[in-house]
């Protein structure tokens, strides 16, 4: 009878369980049914509406369809986000839009790369040429926010916030000493002094050669960071260099006392102050719009012309297999560049990457393409925040490189991690292996045990082969030779402006310029632009990344700040094949 009842008890969970389930998938199917009604629809604007720009949400490479953000499933929701090209394309609206009086710029804390940033930014100094006036305020403004809101023609700050003004640092996190304690080893094959993926699992501090790469472009950064606030606010730069320095603004008067903000005001005094600009009575209600509602209602407007440029997202690691819309699948852009080079109304293409690297063998298949697609049509590449190693590659041989000032660029290294686990297993875990094999080197790889010479001469072997293969890419893709090549590469990180000193670039320029260049070089006159691959479809996403959702869901809500640790070393481990990655990870505040 007690076994009865223990069956009947797990029937009715598996009842209740799958319930739930197909409930959950209702939700879906019936929000996506209404989302496809909507999507199409328009905002109404009214005259003098005020363009409100939250700036704390997330700016992505393109903008998802977030027909799924509200439904009750854990990891599927989230803060709104819009993809930076939308942004830009909103803001160029804007300019000559004549129900667009104003922008109201709110931000604290803004979630995107430096060089996102930078192409924001611009696109709002490009606004002004309208001469429409821009209005920033916030309780407590970052580094990177104030750097977005120091464009506006009035920056407020709450007189009991705060504005952090205090230079740019850069701290790495060694495992070595915590893999030391439970038993394990990282063995390591790399080809570069700068390749230093790696120092993490065998260094307990930075080595030289990293410490002067990370000096450069932590300073090159910051350069670009102070060349900008310095335009913006006619502050000059060896000024702005003694505030951060010396700790100057501590008490939001002192914001004031050093020119960095206009005034001190109340939410209320600056509601009242945009309704002055768009010509309100204090009692009125302003009429507002958000940049993500503006961007929805142009994002489908194109030029009629039938000549097209094809823009190809590459974003995220590199991986073999399809990826996902935040990651790097060599198949999926494979055939994403593969389907614009065999279009005869694609006239040229433009490779946007976003990308620290990954896998080497999926950088070169992508790399093949591009190569085919050079052939027949102008490619150019826009780098966004990063495109190192892996990111590099995929790109080297187009046409024309553009970079920003403060792109993280280069890393031409490649290495593989073999992790021995013989002392976990053996003398914490009390595990033990025994076994037989058909060839000396049929266990090869194998985690329970120390490589031995011939293996690890076999293994270095393949990534000298492989760090041969990738300076060879460059070196005929950049038309220098392999020698030049390889005394830049080394797995040496660049910022954008060294990147074009040294030939790793050819220009300086945001994504717009790049996608002028590509029209220019394939002598059009006019044409739209045409984005590529396709974008998952937020059911299958939603399905497909259930369990992962819900994984980095309580990993965030228990690691917090630290997820980020635990995101490295778990891509450490699972890596799988050679890799061409930047050896470290960014991370703005």
């Amino acid at each position: 009878m007690r076994e009865f009842f223990k069956y009947v008890f797990a029937t009715i969970i598996g009842v209740i369980v799958s319930w739930v389930l197909i409930f959950i998938v209702c939700i879906a199917i019936i929000a996506a049914a209404v989302s496809s009604v909507d999507e199409d629809k328009t905002t109404d604007i009214a005259e003098n509406t005020v363009l409100y720009l939250n700036l704390d949400q997330t700016i992505k490479e393109r903008t998802p369809d977030q027909r799924f953000e509200n439904l009750p499933i854990v990891g599927s929701g989230g803060t709104k986000s819009i993809g930076f090209y939308d942004f830009i394309k909103a803001l160029k609206k804007a300019k000559t839009d004549d129900n667009i009086k104003c922008i109201y710029i709110n931000v604290s804390s803004p979630n995107a790369g430096k060089a996102t940033l930078k192409e924001l930014r611009d696109a709002l100094i490009d606004f002004k040429t309208s001469k429409k006036k821009i209005l920033a305020y916030s309780e407590v403004y970052t580094q990177d926010a104030y750097y977005l809101a120091s464009v506006a023609d009035k920056v407020y700050l709450n007189p009991q916030g705060a504005l952090e003004f205090k230079g740019f640092s850069s701290q790495l996190t060694f495992f070595k000493g915590a893999m030391e304690k439970i038993g394990i080893e990282a063995q390591i094959i790399r080809v570069g002094n700068y390749k230093s993926a790696v120092e993490p699992f065998i260094n307990e501090k930075m080595s030289d050669y990293n410490r002067q790469q990370v000096t450069a472009y932590v300073g090159g950064l910051y350069d670009t960071f102070l060349d900008g606030i310095s335009a913006s606010r006619k502050i000059a730069k060896d000024s702005l260099f003694a505030i951060a320095n010396q700790y100057k603004i501590q008490e939001p008067k002192d914001a004031i006392t050093y020119h960095m903000v206009d005034g001190l005001k109340y939410k209320d005094e600056i509601l009242d102050e945009l309704k002055s600009w768009t010509h309100k009575d204090k009692k009125e209600n302003l009429a507002t719009i958000s940049i993500n509602d503006y961007a929805s209602n142009i994002k489908n407007e194109n030029s009629d012309s039938k000549n097209k440029i094809a823009v190809i997202y590459a974003n995220g690691d590199i991986t073999g297999g399809e990826g996902t819309d935040e990651s790097i699948g060599s198949e999926r852009i494979s055939r994403a560049i593969r389907k614009a080079r065999m279009d005869d109304k694609i006239k040229a293409i433009v490779l946007r990457v976003n990308s620290g690297g990954g896998s080497a063998l999926a950088s070169d298949v992508i790399w093949r393409e591009i190569i085919l697609s050079r052939k027949v049509k102008p490619v150019i590449a826009s780098f966004g925040d990063v495109a190192a190693s892996g990111g590099y590659y995929i790109a080297c041989a187009a046409d024309s490189i553009f970079v920003q000032p403060n792109t993280i660029t280069g890393s031409i290294g490649v290495f593989g991690i073999i992790p021995n686990f013989q002392n976990l297993f053996n003398n914490k875990l009390g595990i033990t292996f025994d076994g037989v094999k058909t060839g000396q080197y049929a266990d090869i790889m194998s985690v329970n045990r120390p490589l031995t010479p011939g293996e690890r001469l076999i293994i270095q072997t393949d990534v000298n082969h492989i760090y041969d293969s990738f300076i060879s890419r460059v070196a005929d893709g950049r038309k220098k030779s392999k020698k030049y090549i390889d005394s830049i590469g080394g797995g040496h990180v660049w910022i954008g402006t060294d990147a074009v000193k040294i030939g790793l670039a050819d220009r300086l320029g945001n994504f717009n310029d790049a996608i002028a260049a590509a029209g220019k070089k394939a002598k059009l006159k006019d044409y739209k632009v045409v984005e590529y691959p396709e974008k998952i479809s937020p059911l299958k996403a939603l399905m497909n990344d259930a369990t992962d959702n819900v994984r980095v869901y309580y990993a965030k809500k228990e690691f917090g700040e630290n997820f980020l640790l635990y995101d490295q070393m778990k891509k450490a481990i699972m890596n799988a094949g050679v890799q061409a990655r930047m050896p470290f990870e960014i991370k703005t505040q």
